[in-house]
């Protein structure tokens, strides 16, 4: 019954807003509900006073189905990024190519929201960037490919990606209009995750890299198909050799959590210190975090820090970034911030 009634609510809301939202809040007063009240006294009792506790300009972006961040939008020069909250932690992103309006999104778990958003902001979505097998990242591909009304190219590096068409390898390149993207094989999260760096064509200006679950704000993956050899491939190798002013869109809202762990490891550090304030005001307002770059995260982040003698001094192990990876790892599946 609570179910269908919390339906119920999402769709009232809903509604409120697009009729005008100060009518709902006219009047504060809570209606209580006794214990053998019905539906509709239960509706009442949730709807008045929720919303008089919420902030309603951020209920039009964050809202209540799983929405746990706002929707932002990231602008560069030659491409825009729409952050898309998914599930309870997850970001999808909508790249838009800003010469032509083509557009490619990644990890399309929530494909309503992805179609919504591409319908509101006029552009020609024909690509589906996925960056791993999980179905928080993938499960979305197959109903978004058959709700979308033209032919979407699925990209990925694994055979367990539904809808994939277009399977790809280290270094191989596509566009997006007139953005280039270049695939990095960055297997050991899952043994197939691919990140996506996508820059303009023919320009100097910052790019973009798509992460996954390989690289986070102030963390990394867990090795459920991998090894620290491979992480240390991926993260202080190949993501570490893109430029500093490239951003990072990660696959999850997992800041806070990372930054906690990298504090542990290196409590006299400064960026990480500032980083927490700043990610805790904006996670007070339901703000993403993302994107970083990776310049900062060379600054912050443990795992790229591994050369480090204070991280590896905390790891106990002296000249070996890869034990120092390893070492960290183990530590942080177990880690309570």
């Amino acid at each position: 019954m609570f179910s269908s009634v919390w339906r119920n609510i999402e769709t009232q809301l809903t509604s409120y807003y697009f009729r005008g939202l100060s009518k709902l809040t006219a009047h504060g007063a809570a209606v209580s509900a006794s214990p053998g009240a019905g539906a509709g006294s239960l509706k009442r009792c949730l709807v008045v006073p929720l919303l008089s506790r919420v902030n309603l300009q951020k209920l039009r972006t964050v809202g209540l189905r799983g929405m746990h961040s706002s929707l932002e939008d990231v602008t560069l020069d030659s491409m825009q990024v729409k952050i898309l909250p998914a599930l309870q932690d997850n970001y999808m992103y909508l790249i838009v190519d800003s010469k032509t309006k083509e557009a490619a999104v990644v990890d399309p778990v929530d494909p309503e929201l992805v179609i919504k958003t591409v319908k509101e902001s006029n552009v020609k979505l024909n690509k589906v960037l996925t960056t791993h097998h999980h179905w928080d990242h993938a499960g979305g591909n197959e109903r978004l490919v058959k709700m979308w009304d033209g032919k979407l190219e699925v990209y990925g590096g694994d055979e367990r990606i539904g809808a994939m068409n277009h399977k790809v390898c280290q270094d191989e390149t596509f566009t997006i209009g007139t953005l280039k993207v270049r695939c990095l094989s960055t297997p050991c999260h899952t043994s197939g995750h691919i990140c996506y760096y996508v820059t303009a064509t023919n320009s100097n200006e910052a790019g973009a890299v798509f992460t996954g679950d390989t690289l986070f704000q102030g963390g990394c993956g867990r090795f459920f198909e991998g090894t620290p050899e491979e992480m240390y491939d991926a993260l202080c190798a190949k993501l570490s050799a893109l430029p500093d002013d490239t951003k990072v869109f990660c696959g999850h809202e997992y800041t806070l959590q990372n930054m906690s762990f990298a504090r542990h490891v290196e409590p006299d550090n400064k960026n990480v210190q500032n980083r927490i304030e700043w990610a805790k005001l904006r996670r007070a307002t339901k703000d993403p975090t993302v994107p970083s770059t990776i310049g900062e995260e060379k600054l912050w982040n443990p795992f790229m820090r591994v050369h480090e003698a204070t991280v590896q001094n905390h790891a106990g192990i002296s000249a070996n970034p890869i034990g120092t990876m390893e070492a960290l790892r183990k530590e942080k599946d177990n880690f309570k911030a």
